[in-house]
């Protein structure tokens, strides 16, 4: 204020007027000084204002960000030293709740197959290929022409189980183009798979729903699915859902999580769950079959598919480690020869984030596990590592103390399975958690 009054006297020294010009003159000049004092103290508020909402928007997206793998990239999260990694992290508050079987029925990635031809343990009516995307190395099965495709190693789908794949899409795909089948279904004979395709006959039972990454109005950022169950050869529940999120052209390299509960079906693209259908499998059926099928597309726009695993078991993580003392999980997903979890390991450790919250006293001892491959120094690091991630992430994503987390690594010194199947190996790959 007493800037403001020395301003208005300097100025009014320059004039010689009468007594009512002056006092005119002066509450003018006041007026002008104190917008002047005001724009100031405007801009350096929103400058201030500025600063803050950077502040939160920068930790909104290290804790949310929505973005995706390009085709064969590595998966984000955290790093080996357990700082957030670039990319994609679920949030705390994410509603993402898959948690993947405890025992590996069946993994493939299609390493054994030679790029340009048709899976080896694979049966179809139609035709596909093996490529690589991305520059990872990475071996994908496109599904180049109408028809369908089924691992034969596959035979059962137990009551509780869970099936995961990656999934890819040509960027250019249309609207147009047909969209990706997957069924769970009761096949019969070598080739009953085919009924469960899009115009399929001799469907008997089975559930199937469909992804295709363009909505209505050739939406970008938006997709579209139908599911549908059928019972004896009849269609029973049938429903469509448009705008559904997750996988789009703008998203077209995906995780798909599906997690069968006896008749229930849960299924997640992504962190997004797109469908929850309580009598979706009919009781006492006997469901033997994977089936991924399109029909028309233009050419060069196909469907992509790798790293399928179907896995066995309803995991009771909170009477485990209560009651047992011990939970041992495989869903717990790194990057190949690094300690990155990837995103969709966030349900398993939401879990055991949650038993930790709900019990106050509650200390445990996190052991790292690897398979054989790779050295035994090397893997008795990368377990360390890997736990230590662990350990990060759930102090970090759900703010469980430091303190009450010690951890450890066994490489593959422990193993449980044979490490000579790729199954076995799976067994393997593991993080176990102990009471103290």
């Amino acid at each position: 204020m007493k800037r403001v009054c020395i301003v208005i006297l300097t100025v009014l020294s320059a004039f010689s007027a009468n007594a009512q010009v002056l006092k005119k003159l002066q509450k003018k000049v006041e007026r002008k000084v104190e917008q002047r004092v005001e724009r100031k103290t405007d801009r350096a508020i929103d400058k201030g204002l500025d600063k803050v909402e950077e502040e939160i928007d920068g930790t909104a997206k290290k804790s949310g960000s929505k973005s995706s793998p390009a085709p064969g990239g590595k998966g984000t999260g955290i790093n080996d030293a357990g700082a957030p990694a670039a990319g994609k992290v679920f949030s705390a508050q994410s509603k993402y709740d898959f948690v993947p079987g405890e025992k590996v029925i069946a993994l493939e990635d299609f390493s054994q197959d030679a790029v340009g031809d048709f899976p080896g343990k694979w049966n179809t009516d139609a035709s596909g290929e093996i490529v690589q995307l991305g520059g990872s190395g990475q071996h994908w099965l496109a599904l180049t022409s109408k028809g369908a495709v089924t691992p034969e190693f596959i035979n059962s789908i137990p009551e509780n189980a869970t099936i995961e794949f990656d999934l890819a899409v040509s960027p250019d795909y249309s609207y147009y183009d047909a969209p990706l089948f997957v069924s769970i279904a009761q096949s019969e004979g070598k080739n009953g798979f085919t009924a469960w395709q899009h115009f399929g006959r001799g469907r008997k039972t089975g559930t199937y729903f469909t992804l295709h990454p363009v909505d209505a109005g050739n939406k970008h950022n938006a997709g579209r699915t139908e599911i549908q169950v059928w019972e004896n050869g009849k269609k029973i529940m049938e429903n469509k859902r448009s705008e559904s999120p997750g996988f789009s052209r703008s998203e077209h390299t995906v995780h798909v999580s599906v997690w069968r509960q006896q008749q229930r079906l849960r299924v997640y693209v992504g962190e997004h769950k797109i469908w929850d259908l309580p009598r979706a499998f009919v009781a006492n059926g006997k469901y033997n079959s994977l089936v991924f099928s399109k029909h028309n597309s233009k050419d060069g726009n196909h469907y992509y598919i790798t790293n399928i695993r179907l896995a066995a078991g309803d995991p009771d993580t909170r009477h485990k480690l209560l009651n047992e003392g011990k939970f041992s999980t495989t869903g717990i997903y790194f990057n190949s020869g690094s300690a990155v979890i990837k995103p969709e390991s966030h349900g398993v450790i939401k879990e055991i984030a949650e038993v930790l919250k709900e019990n106050g006293s509650l200390k445990v001892r996190i052991t790292g596990h690897t398979d054989s491959d790779g050295g035994s120094d090397q893997n008795m690091k990368l377990s360390a590592q890997r736990a230590a991630a662990v350990k990060a992430y759930l102090a970090r994503q759900f703010g469980i103390a430091a303190a009450r987390m010690e951890t450890d690594g066994k490489g593959a010194a422990a193993p449980v399975a044979d490490n000579a199947t790729a199954e076995g190996k799976a067994q393997n790959r593991r993080v176990e958690f102990t009471r103290l």
